[in-house]
C-alpha cells in the first residue's frame, strides 16, 4: 500500500484545547492525506478530482485508498460509492483486478502490445495493440531481462504492466504472442464484392483478395498497405488494407512506395516540429568570431540545405614552404539537438536522411535542416570549425578545432566554380577568384599527391542523374559528370574527417569510426580466378591493397574489359559501417577515419561533433556520461544507412521503368552486368537502366553456369554469355508497378540460324542419357 500515515505540526499535549487538534495536511504529489480528525468537516471531492487521483495514482486503486486520501468518513463515504457508481455508469471508470478501479485510458494489468522501437537510450518502447483512449497511449518500456531474444518492430508481446506514472508504463513480457505481420503495399483494384492487391514488390508470388469490409473505401488504383489475414489454403490470401497512401498517378508516387516499402520514418513527433521551430540564432557569446573569414558553400544546383564551408590560404609559416592553412566549418547541429530530447529521438530513429530523385525525407525537420544548420551566405550561423595545416604534398601536420559564429561570403555550385577555374568567371566567382578559389585549388593539389602516394582504391563506378519536366514526369536520365570541383570539396571533406578521428583518439573520447575492412580471402580467391581468365595475374593468397587492386584496374582502362573488371573488383569489397572500433579505412587507404563533416544528415556525425565538444570543453551540448553504448549504436547507425541506399535504388530502378515504359519494343545497347542460373541481368548504355534477361529466352541450349567466372556456357551450340560483354537487348515488358523490366537479346543473323538449327536438334551428339528411351524431337524441351 502506497499511502501512508504522516503525523506533521503535532501539538503538545499541553497546549490542546477542548477540541480535537488539527493536523497539518501531508501532500504527496497533488493529493492530501490526513493522518488525524480535522477540526471541520473536509469538502467532498469533485468527480474530476476523483478521476485524476485514480489515474495519476502508481498503484491499485479501491474505495478505501479514495476515502484514505480524501478523509472521508461516515456518510461520505456511502456517497463516495454512489459517485463512483455514477462515473461507471458514464464510461469514465472501469473495474481492474480484485476489483480496483481504473479509468478508460489506464492499461489492464496484462495486455498484448506491439514494438513501435527503441529510444536513444536503448530502452525497448511499445503501444497497446488496442487503445480506446482519446488521447495518445502512455508510453510504455518493455523490459528484456531474463535472457530473452531481442523483439522486432511490429512484433506482438503479452505483458504484465507496473504502472509509473499516468503516462508511463514498464512492461514484463510474458510470451511472444507473433512476429511483425508482414505488411505489403500494393496498388488496390476495385471488383464486385471487393477488390485485389497487385504488390508493389516485384518478389511478391501473387496478389490478395480483400473484402469490402477490409478495403477502407478505397479506391480503384490507389496505392494502400495492407496486413495479409489468416485463411485460406487454397486461392488468393486474404488481406486488409492498412493505411490508404494516395493515386499512384501523382508524380510523387514513386517514392512514396519506395519510402514505405522500406520502412523510411517520415513524420516528425509534434514535440520535434516545435522544438525546431522555436530555435534561435547562434549568439557569439564565448565562440571565436569567424565571420572575417571567406568561408564559402560549394554545393549541388539543386541542394536546399548546406552544411560545410570552406577556405584556403598559403601557409604563412617559413618551414612549411608550399603548404595551405585550411578551414573546413560545418553547421553546429549539437547547439540544437541535445541528446535525448524530442529531436534527437526522431534523428536517432532515422539514421540519416535519405535522397530520392524528386524528394529528400530529411534526418531533422526542414525549421533546422534548411534554416539555422545551413550555411547560407552572408547569415551568420553556429560552426564547428577545423583549422588544418599541410605540407606541399597534402600531409596533415596538425589540426584545432573551435566552435564558432561563421558567415558564408558566397554559395557556389560545383559547375559554376569549374568554369571560373577554367576561365569562365561570373559577378559571384570574379572578385573571389584570389582570395578564395585559386587557393582552394592550390590546396587540392597538394591532397591530390598524397592521394596518389598511398594508393586510395579508384574505382570507375558511373553514377545517374535525373532531371524532371514541370508536371513532375522524369525528362531525362543521364551520366551524372564528375568535376575537379567535386573531388576538390571531397578531400577537403576527408582530411577534416581525418582530423576528427585523431583529435577524438588525443582527447581520449569515444569515436564513432567509418571503417572499411579489407576483402576477404574468399573473395580474393573468386577474383583471383575470374581475372585469370583474362589473362591478368593475381598472385595466390597475396595480402590485398589498393595499390594492387589500382594496377589490376589500370590494366583494363581505355579496353572492352574496363567496365567488367570495376564491377567485379567493386563486388570484391567489404562494406563500409559504423563502429566504434577502429580498423582504418582501406578503400581510402587511411589508418583512422570519422565522419565529422554532414551532421545535417548523418546522426554518426552529430555523435562525433558531441564528442570533440566534450574532449576540448566548448560548451553545451557535448556527450554525455552514461549515454547510450556506441557499439549498439553503429549497428543501428549502419542498418539506417543500408535502409536508405536500398530505398534510393529502387527509386531510381521504379523512375528509370517509368521513363522506358512508353519504349518497349525498342532495341539499346548494353551490358551484361550479372550472370546467375535463371538468366542475365543488362545495364543500358543510355540511361543505365537494369533488367532481366530470362534465361528461358536465350537461344534453346542447356546453359551451365560458372559462378566463379561469371558466366552462362551452352553445351551444345557453344553459345557464351559473360559479365561486361556487350550486348543488344530489346525491352519486352516494363512493370511500372513493380518497377522490374525484362530483356530479350537482340541475336545476328548467323546466331539466329544456330539457334534454329539447334532447336531442331542439329549438332545434339550426346545422344539419349543411359537407361532412357530416346525422346521424339517434336517432344524434347530444350532451354
Amino acid at each position: 500500500m502506497w499511502l501512508a500515515r504522516v503525523r506533521v505540526n503535532i501539538i503538545s499535549l499541553k497546549d490542546r484545547t477542548d477540541t480535537p487538534p488539527f493536523c497539518a495536511p501531508t501532500v504527496t504529489g497533488k493529493y492530501t492525506i490526513l493522518n488525524d480528525t480535522p477540526r471541520k468537516p473536509v469538502p467532498f471531492p469533485t468527480k474530476k478530482q476523483i478521476l485524476d487521483f485514480i489515474k495519476d495514482a502508481p498503484g491499485q486503486v479501491g474505495k478505501r485508498e479514495i476515502a484514505r486520501a480524501f478523509a472521508l468518513k461516515g456518510p461520505a463515504k456511502i456517497q463516495l460509492k454512489k459517485v463512483l457508481k455514477e462515473l461507471e455508469l458514464d464510461g469514465k471508470l472501469g473495474r481492474g483486478r480484485q476489483r480496483s478501479l481504473a479509468t478508460p485510458d489506464t492499461l489492464p494489468d496484462v495486455t498484448v502490445l506491439e514494438i513501435t522501437g527503441i529510444d536513444t537510450d536503448g530502452e525497448l518502447l511499445a503501444r497497446p495493440l488496442s487503445w480506446q483512449g482519446k488521447d495518445q497511449p502512455p508510453k510504455i518500456y518493455v523490459s528484456q531481462s531474463g535472457g530473452r531474444a531481442a523483439y522486432g518492430l511490429r512484433d506482438r508481446v503479452l505483458c504484465r504492466m507496473r504502472k509509473i506514472s499516468a503516462k508511463e508504463y514498464e512492461a514484463q513480457v510474458i510470451r511472444q504472442i507473433s512476429e511483425a505481420p508482414s505488411r505489403v503495399l500494393g496498388i488496390y483494384q476495385d471488383g464486385g464484392e471487393g477488390g485485389r492487391l497487385v504488390p508493389t514488390d516485384r518478389r511478391a508470388k501473387s496478389e490478395f483478395i480483400i473484402a469490402r469490409e477490409n478495403a477502407m473505401d478505397a479506391e480503384s488504383g490507389e496505392l494502400v498497405l495492407c496486413e495479409p489475414l489468416p485463411g485460406r489454403v487454397f486461392g488468393l490470401k486474404p488481406a486488409k488494407v492498412v493505411e490508404r497512401l494516395g493515386d499512384t498517378n501523382q508524380p510523387k508516387a514513386v517514392s512514396l512506395v519506395c519510402i514505405h516499402a522500406h520502412d523510411i520514418p517520415t513524420e516528425f513527433t509534434e514535440e520535434a516540429v516545435a522544438q525546431a521551430e522555436n530555435a534561435k540564432a547562434v549568439p557569439l557569446g564565448k565562440r571565436v568570431d569567424l565571420r572575417n573569414i571567406p568561408l564559402v558553400t560549394i554545393d549541388g544546383a539543386d541542394a536546399r540545405d548546406f552544411d560545410d564551408a570552406v577556405f584556403a590560404e598559403p601557409d604563412s609559416d617559413p618551414k612549411n614552404t608550399g603548404g595551405w592553412h585550411i578551414i573546413v566549418a560545418i553547421a553546429d547541429v549539437s547547439h540544437y539537438v541535445r541528446a535525448g530530447d524530442d529531436l534527437d529521438r526522431c534523428a536517432y530513429e532515422r539514421g540519416n536522411s535519405v535522397y530520392f530523385p524528386d524528394r529528400v525525407v530529411p534526418m531533422l525537420p526542414e525549421a533546422l535542416s534548411n534554416g539555422w544548420c545551413s550555411l547560407v551566405p552572408h547569415e551568420d550561423r553556429g560552426c564547428v570549425a577545423v583549422h588544418m595545416w599541410i605540407d606541399a604534398d597534402g600531409h596533415l601536420l596538425r589540426h584545432k578545432f573551435v566552435r564558432g559564429l561563421m558567415r558564408s561570403h558566397a554559395r557556389f555550385t560545383y559547375e559554376q566554380v569549374q568554369m571560373a577555374r577554367d576561365g569562365q568567371t561570373d559577378e559571384t566567382t570574379a572578385p573571389l577568384m584570389d582570395t578564395v578559389i585559386n587557393p582552394l585549388y592550390g590546396a587540392f593539389e597538394s591532397f591530390l599527391r598524397y592521394r596518389e602516394e598511398r594508393h586510395v582504391l579508384e574505382l570507375d563506378v558511373p553514377e545517374r542523374k535525373m532531371s524532371f519536366d514541370e508536371n513532375g514526369k522524369v525528362a531525362s536520365i543521364d551520366k551524372r559528370e564528375r568535376l575537379d570541383s567535386h573531388k576538390l570539396i571531397e578531400e577537403f571533406m576527408i582530411t577534416a574527417n581525418v582530423a576528427a578521428a585523431e583529435a577524438l583518439e588525443a582527447k581520449r573520447q569515444p569515436c564513432m569510426y567509418r571503417v572499411h575492412d579489407a576483402p576477404g580471402l574468399d573473395k580474393m580467391e573468386a577474383l583471383r580466378q575470374f581475372l585469370g581468365s583474362l589473362d591478368i595475374k593475381l598472385a595466390k593468397g597475396q595480402s590485398p591493397s589498393p595499390k594492387i587492386f589500382n594496377r589490376i584496374l589500370k590494366q583494363v582502362e581505355d579496353t572492352d574489359q574496363n567496365t567488367m573488371v570495376n564491377t567485379v573488383v567493386l563486388r570484391s569489397q567489404s562494406q563500409a559501417e559504423y563502429n566504434p572500433e577502429n580498423i582504418g579505412h582501406f578503400g581510402l587507404a587511411l589508418h583512422r577515419y570519422a565522419h565529422f563533416t554532414s551532421p545535417i544528415r548523418r546522426y554518426s556525425d552529430l555523435l562525433v561533433h558531441r564528442a570533440l565538444i566534450r574532449g576540448y570543453g566548448l560548451g553545451e551540448g557535448g556527450l554525455e556520461e552514461g549515454g547510450r553504448d556506441f557499439a549498439d549504436m553503429g549497428e543501428h547507425l549502419s542498418k539506417t544507412e543500408r535502409r536508405a541506399a536500398a530505398a534510393e535504388r529502387d527509386a531510381m530502378d521504379r523512375y528509370t521503368t517509368l521513363f522506358l515504359a512508353d519504349r518497349v519494343g525498342a532495341s539499346f545497347g548494353a551490358r551484361i552486368n550479372g550472370v546467375t542460373r535463371f538468366g542475365l541481368f543488362v545495364t543500358l548504355d543510355e540511361t543505365g537502366a537494369d533488367g532481366l534477361v530470362p534465361i528461358r529466352s536465350l537461344p534453346q541450349d542447356y546453359y551451365d553456369h560458372d559462378e566463379q567466372l561469371h558466366m552462362l556456357v551452352g553445351k551444345r551450340g557453344g553459345f557464351t554469355f559473360r559479365l561486361g560483354q556487350r550486348v543488344e537487348a530489346k525491352l519486352v515488358e516494363a512493370d511500372t508497378i513493380t518497377g522490374g523490366m525484362v530483356f530479350q537479346l537482340v541475336l545476328s543473323p548467323e546466331d539466329v540460324a544456330k539457334a534454329a538449327k539447334l532447336g531442331r536438334g542439329g549438332n545434339d551428339k550426346r545422344g539419349p542419357r543411359k537407361g532412357h528411351r530416346k525422346t521424339p524431337k517434336h517432344k524434347r524441351r530444350s532451354r
